[in-house]
């Protein structure tokens, strides 16, 4: 390609999401030229099309949910929720699709954008075709860093293409609220978009293989949720798959599901909400003696040990270790100190919890599932510390007994469940469900990361009446049933 226009800088990110956004922050501010390469908007999925735009819709849901159970309040609610409203703020919070600013974030940041589409060429080389003008071969002096996040995993439904389902990025930006939705799926996406359309109008029919919502939480928390799902009108179908679906066409244009105990279904949309699939398919890992379309493997310094020289790098859901934003920006903190005091020659500390070493996806991921009532958890499930053969004390609690929750909602429902290292008397996990307690979740994150003994728990006090006060009433429970 001699009409190429070539560069060299220091690092070369592909992504511009959270996770690439990060990456290069760190290593700009370490001194290393940066460059960041972006086919679509800078800001990534979360900003437009995932945990901006999902949560605008739900902040309404919940707010409206709470409020209308809260005595003095709820009768004022004479109409429901102003649709229209709620979306033009989900526009607002999504910046309108227009990432100018974040763009701004980054020339203030020193860093270089390339818009288009990169692809590894080979060692430390990235060829960027960009949308208006000749080719970019870009050459990193250190890493090429991997941070394109993933997509939807479409089912194997027989016409695809005609039946034009939604997707996550459909589900957080549609322009109008279906009147009959349909969600095949129970996780996160599934459960939260749910919630979301019932709450703007939609008469939503969720429909899974599964026999319960939201599988790797704690099964309490997940009934509480179909309850309150069921309650405000939703259909929840479990152990059941769709056979056949087809979309009508023409005036009526609705999507017709055939489920497999033999029931059908009619909607005007259909969500498909399984799972997620890296997006690896095109970006040159065949150059690398890599497959296209996988997940990419890394160490704890997030490094791909699978390349041989410590020069590539897969940051954020790529990576399949954490598949949330957070999670992503902590990998890219990380990943931006190894690759700074890699280039300078400088030793990594490879001791857990070390400033070079991304600990905290192995212990204790965090992480917020939007729902009514909202479930909050880090570390182990129950079930989890049961296939890890594990051995666990576990402590629930009824956080409606709490009075910090009764003032939050007189008909509070709610429960906590903490697991605690019967040897080390450490927490190992945490699980709230109910209204608010994802502000419960920082400290419970702080405990298993610090391994704070529980004797010294005691003495952290919560203030009263505050639903934190659920600290108290678990570890009262523990030692009760210890005497």
């Amino acid at each position: 390609m001699s009409d190429n226009l070539s560069r060299i800088y220091d690092v070369v990110v592909l992504g511009a999401g959270p996770a690439g956004e990060n990456v290069a922050d760190r290593t700009s501010a370490a001194g290393l030229r940066t460059v960041i390469v972006e086919s679509e908007l800078v800001g990534g999925e979360c900003s437009y099309w995932a945990c901006e735009p999902s949560k605008a819709l739900l902040r309404p849901a919940l707010l409206y949910a709470e409020a209308a159970r809260m005595p003095g309040v709820g009768a004022a609610l004479a109409r429901p929720i102003d649709a229209g409203a709620v979306l033009a703020y989900r526009d607002r919070m999504s910046a309108d699709w227009d990432d100018h600013d974040q763009v701004a974030w980054l020339k203030s940041a020193d860093i270089t954008l390339f818009r288009g589409h990169g692809r590894i060429t080979g060692e430390r080389r990235v060829t960027v075709e960009t949308p208006d003008g000749p080719a970019v071969q870009l050459t990193a002096r250190h890493p090429v860093v991997v941070c394109t996040g993933s997509r939807p995993a479409l089912p194997p439904l027989p016409g695809m293409d005609s039946l034009r389902p939604w997707t996550s990025r459909e589900a957080t930006s549609a322009r109008t609220v279906p009147s009959r939705l349909a969600v095949l799926g129970a996780g996160v996406v599934a459960t939260e978009m749910a919630t979301a359309w019932q709450a703007l109008g939609s008469r939503v029919t969720l429909i899974a293989r599964e026999s319960r919502l939201l599988p790797r939480v704690e099964p309490f928390a997940a009934e509480l949720v179909a309850e309150r799902l069921r309650g405000a009108g939703a259909e929840l179908r479990f152990d059941t798959t769709v056979t056949h679906a087809e979309r009508a066409g023409g005036p009526d244009d609705t999507v017709h599901l055939t489920l497999s105990d033999g029931s059908r279904i009619v909607a005007d949309e259909l969500l498909l909400a399984t799972g997620r699939d890296p997006r690896t398919e095109d970006i040159g890992l065949e150059s690398v003696e890599l497959i296209p379309g996988q997940w990419l493997h890394t160490d704890d310094t997030f490094t791909v040990p699978a390349v041989a020289g410590e020069w590539l790098y897969a940051v954020g859901d790529v990576n399949r270790r954490g598949l949330l934003t957070h999670q992503g920006k902590y990998q890219a903190r990380i990943a931006g100190a190894v690759i700074a005091d890699r280039a300078r020659g400088s030793a990594l500390d490879r001791r857990p919890w070390g400033r070079h070493l991304g600990t905290a996806d192995l212990v204790a991921v965090p992480q917020v599932v939007f729902t009514d009532p909202e479930v909050a958890a880090v570390g182990l499930t129950t079930e989890e510390a049961e296939r890890a053969g594990r051995p666990v004390d576990v402590v629930d609690y009824d956080i409606g007994r709490v009075a910090g929750a009764l003032q939050y909602l007189p008909d509070y429902r709610g429960q906590a469940r903490i697991l605690i290292d019967p040897d080390r008397r450490v927490i190992v996990g945490a699980t709230f469900a109910g209204p608010g307690v994802a502000e419960l979740l920082h400290s419970a994150t702080v405990a298993i990361i610090g391994e704070i003994p529980i004797d010294r728990l005691w003495h952290a006090v919560p203030s009263f009446p505050s639903i934190s006060e659920i600290w108290l009433r678990l570890l009262e429970t523990y030692r009760d049933r210890r005497r």
